[in-house]
């Protein structure tokens, strides 16, 4: 049976040790091919920062300095996690470069990763936002419990969330297609910021093209480098993860 597990991350702060908490949530694809959220494959484990929460963290996700005292350190209990009996297919998050950082190869091997938000660029253009709970209350995915994904911003109600998007993405695109797209930066449907905020890429001038083709961003860039390539003009093509976060 093939699994992705998808996990969710809350921290102190901005270190490269700074995680107080992980959650997890599987999904996993039935004899008749059909994606699902498995309800007997969730969970949470608080983990210690090695160091004072931030109050700006704490703001967001309200765990406290005490919670987390008696807890194992990330290097401890990020392996039994990130690598379960079995194996998985895949790992999953929203925004998934941000996991990425704490969940470094050493500790998650070489499962490859798969990022919601990047694939719901792709596979939900439509939508006006494409964070993790405005998707949940733009797209209201089928068999999501609503007390289940609360409180959000804590790591296991977050993965539960993303869960019910990726099984989703699952049933519309094959486990391969959502690893390539997230291979690549952010598709985005629109100009998130500027002067062409709002627009559709084929709403763009040539030049305005060219212009966004250099932005410090690197979805921008590739977003409009891609409508560039569709028009027949030759483009270099961007692979970097993003230093500055867009807004969609």
């Amino acid at each position: 049976m093939q699994r992705v597990r998808v996990i969710d991350l809350e921290t102190a702060g901005n270190g490269p040790h700074d995680v107080c908490e992980i959650g997890w949530q599987d999904v996993v694809q039935d004899a008749d091919g059909q994606w699902r959220v498995d309800d007997g494959a969730r969970g949470a484990q608080l983990i210690n920062p090695g160091r004072p929460i931030s109050p700006e963290t704490m703001a967001v996700h309200h765990i406290l300095d005490a919670d987390v005292a008696g807890a194992p350190f990330w290097k401890d209990a990020a392996p039994d996690v990130l690598r379960p009996d079995g194996g998985v297919q895949a790992l999953a998050a929203h925004r998934a470069s941000f996991e990425q950082r704490y969940c470094t190869p050493k500790l998650a091997g070489t499962t490859p990763w798969i990022c919601t938000w990047k694939c719901a660029l792709r596979l939900w253009p439509h939508l006006q936002s494409f964070s993790n709970q405005m998707l949940r209350y733009q797209r209201m995915p089928q068999g999501l419990v609503h007390p289940l994904g609360l409180p959000a911003h804590r790591a296991l109600p977050d993965a539960y969330v993303t869960a019910h998007h990726l099984r989703d993405m699952l049933n519309a695109a094959s486990l391969e297609q959502l690893l390539a797209w997230s291979e690549q930066p952010g598709l985005l449907p629109r100009v998130p910021t500027g002067a062409h905020r709002g627009k559709t890429w084929d709403q763009l001038d040539g030049d305005a093209l060219l212009t966004l083709a250099k932005d410090r961003d690197v979805n921008l860039r590739f977003s409009a480098e891609t409508e560039l390539r569709r028009r027949g003009d030759a483009v270099e093509v961007v692979e970097a993860e993003p230093k500055q976060r867009t807004l969609l």
